[in-house]
């Protein structure tokens, strides 16, 4: 019995060595399989992330010159809109006040600004703040703000905004005094009108004026004519 049972032991022993061994194995053959799919995982993310760079180089290298050229645009238009509705709201400031308000465009600096104002001042004369002049000052607009070389100037154009055409004024404000003024009925002060000229740096230009009447016009050269 002592012999069987030693014999058995050692058989016992042996099969579980083998089991072991197996179990080993498997899981070792397991691991490499794991790491095997780890790595073409992270080659093919890897892969993937290049493929991203590149698609976004071709995006960038075609949308960049678009966008430098468009934000010059961008800009002067702003520029411009921003002029058309500051006459608008010196206009309706009038009438509402029943009383004369202004732009003073001052083209001494480049680039250029424009004040709006509610009161000549006491040498009742239109000519700006008191830094410059004697006026009582709402608001200021610096045209350097916009960027993209916005300031006074007609850009390509070849004639003014005028229906009529004709040349365009030396300062790029056809206004009398590089003046206009609102009276209480929303009128301006002169018989004739005017337009002021905005452009940027590649030569697109916008005009806004202000007939007699009050009218306020806002205008773009196209390249041959304002529209």
């Amino acid at each position: 019995m002592i012999k069987y049972g030693a014999a058995w032991r050692e058989t016992l022993a042996l099969i579980l060595q083998q089991r072991e061994a197996k179990s080993f194995s498997r899981s070792f053959i397991t691991q490499q399989g794991q790491d095997e799919t780890m790595r073409r995982q992270d080659a093919f993310t890897l892969i993937e992330l290049l493929f991203v760079f590149v698609v976004m180089a071709i995006i960038a290298s075609i949308a960049i010159p678009g966008f430098s050229k468009w934000l010059p645009v961008y800009h002067l238009r702003s520029a411009a809109n921003d002029l058309y509705s500051e006459l608008q709201a010196t206009k309706m400031q009038a009438i509402k006040n029943n009383s004369e308000w202004a732009i003073v465009f001052d083209t001494s600096v480049s680039p250029g600004r424009y004040f709006v104002c509610s009161d000549d001042g006491a040498n009742n004369v239109w000519d700006g703040p008191p830094a410059i002049g004697g006026d009582d000052t709402a608001r200021e607009v610096d045209l350097s703000n916009y960027g993209s070389g916005v300031d006074y100037g007609y850009g390509s154009a070849t004639t003014n905004a005028t229906q009529g055409g004709g040349a365009l004024p030396g300062d790029n404000v056809s206004f009398s005094g590089n003046t206009v003024v609102f009276n209480s009925r929303g009128m301006i002060n002169s018989s004739a009108g005017g337009y002021v000229y905005l452009q940027n740096d590649q030569n697109a230009s916008y005009a806004a004026g202000v007939l007699a009447s009050g009218v306020i016009q806002l205008k773009k050269w196209d390249g041959s004519a304002w529209n």
